[in-house]
C-alpha cells in the first residue's frame, strides 16, 4: 500500500492556517512552520506538528527533512524575498511539488521562474479549496457544491483511452456523473457515450467527495 502523502505549510497566516487545518482534519500528515513563536504556539492547539523556524535557511530545510515531503505550500506572499528563497531551497532539496501563494501577477511570474510548480492567488482560491484539491490528488481542480458533492476535472487515465463511456461505466464504478468532455480549450456538453476517449482529454464530473479516493 502506498504511504500517505506528506505536506509542509510555510507561513501560518489566515491562508496557511486554512490549508494546514483542512489537510490535518482529513488525516494528512502536515508539518506547519512559521518564524514567529507566538503564531506557532497558537497554531499548535489544532496542528499536531508545528515548528518555529526560518525556512529561508538551507540548514533549517535540511533539519526539518523537507526534502522528504511530497508537497510544500509556501504561504508568505507578504514577503516576496522569503517566498523566493523558500521555493528555491525546497526545489533544491528535491521536493517534487511546491505551491506558492502570491499577491500579484509580478510575484506569480517570479515564483514560477524560480521553480514553483503552481502559484495561487488567495482571492481566487481559498486555502480550504486548495487543501481539498491536494487531498484529491490526481484531479485538476475541484469546486465544492456542498460538504459531500463537488464538480471535479479529471484527466482521462491511460487505461481509459480508446474506450467509450458505456464500456467504462464510470457512474456505476466510481459514482461519476459526467457533465462535459474537455479537449484543449474546447468544452463539449453534448457527450456522445459511444465516442472513444482520447489521451489529453479531461472529464468534467459531479461526484461524491468520499468516493473520489477510488480513482487514486
Amino acid at each position: 500500500m502506498k504511504a500517505k502523502k506528506t505536506y509542509a505549510v510555510f507561513g501560518l497566516g489566515r491562508y496557511g492556517i486554512a490549508v494546514a487545518k483542512e489537510l490535518v482534519e482529513n488525516g494528512a500528515e502536515v508539518i506547519a512552520v512559521d518564524d514567529e513563536q507566538k503564531v506557532v504556539n497558537d497554531a499548535a492547539a489544532y496542528l499536531p506538528i508545528c515548528k518555529c523556524a526560518d525556512v529561508t535557511d538551507q540548514e533549517v530545510i535540511s533539519r526539518l527533512g523537507i526534502g522528504n515531503i511530497d508537497t510544500v505550500i509556501v504561504c508568505m506572499a507578504s514577503n516576496l524575498e522569503a517566498s523566493v528563497m523558500a521555493v528555491t531551497l525546497c526545489k533544491e532539496a528535491g521536493v517534487k511539488n511546491v505551491i506558492a501563494k502570491c499577491a500579484n501577477e509580478m510575484q506569480q511570474k517570479i515564483l514560477l521562474r524560480v521553480g514553483a510548480d503552481k502559484v495561487v492567488f488567495p482571492e481566487n482560491e481559498s486555502g480550504i479549496r486548495l487543501a481539498k484539491n491536494l487531498l484529491s490528488s490526481g484531479f485538476i481542480d475541484m469546486i465544492s457544491l456542498s460538504n459531500e458533492v463537488s464538480v471535479v476535472e479529471i484527466d482521462v487515465k491511460d487505461e481509459w483511452c480508446g474506450k467509450n463511456l458505456i464500456e467504462l461505466n464510470l457512474r456505476k464504478k466510481y459514482g461519476l456523473n459526467i457533465v462535459a468532455v474537455k479537449k484543449g480549450e474546447n468544452v463539449n456538453v453534448n457527450i456522445n457515450p459511444e465516442q472513444p476517449l482520447e489521451a489529453g482529454t479531461t472529464l468534467i464530473v459531479i461526484a461524491n467527495i468520499a468516493k473520489l479516493g477510488k480513482l487514486k
